[in-house]
């Protein structure tokens, strides 16, 4: 292994733990309406990607590097399992809002939802119809 040489079966299917997306900025941002701002389109990135593989998630993580390289990370796991736009963004907003800035400026904003499983596909089902005749009426 330590030349690089390995036997085992390259397994590219695996089994997906989260989905999510992060940004890194080439200015840091220091304005929290923008901050916010990067948070919902990165809620619309994640959003996306969950529908495209079927999948919901119920972990939410937020992660927030700043200009420092300090980084934090904060979760809240949901009662139900997700995909939904608007509480993915207000999530991450509560964990957002609950984070104490000690250095107002941030270089990157992520966020991923675990504690995946596959959306469950709605099947319509056609059933015949039948005409009941009743007599005299």
């Amino acid at each position: 292994m330590a030349r690089a040489e390995d036997d085992r079966i390259v397994e590219p299917n695996r089994v997906r733990k989260s989905v999510g997306a992060e940004t890194s900025f080439a200015v840091d941002l220091s304005d929290r309406a923008q901050m916010l701002y990067e948070l919902e389109q990165i809620a619309q990135i994640v959003q996306q990607r969950l529908e495209q593989n079927s999948t919901r998630g119920r972990t939410l993580t937020l992660k927030i590097k700043f200009s420092d390289y300090q980084q934090i990370t904060r979760s809240k796991t949901l009662p139900n399992y997700t995909c939904d736009l608007d509480a993915i963004i207000t999530t991450a907003t509560e964990l957002f809002e609950a984070v104490e800035m000690e250095t107002p400026s941030i270089r990157l904003l992520g966020i991923a939802l675990s504690k995946l499983e596959k959306a469950k596909q709605t099947q319509v089902i056609q059933l015949p119809l039948f005409e009941y005749v009743v007599n005299g009426l």
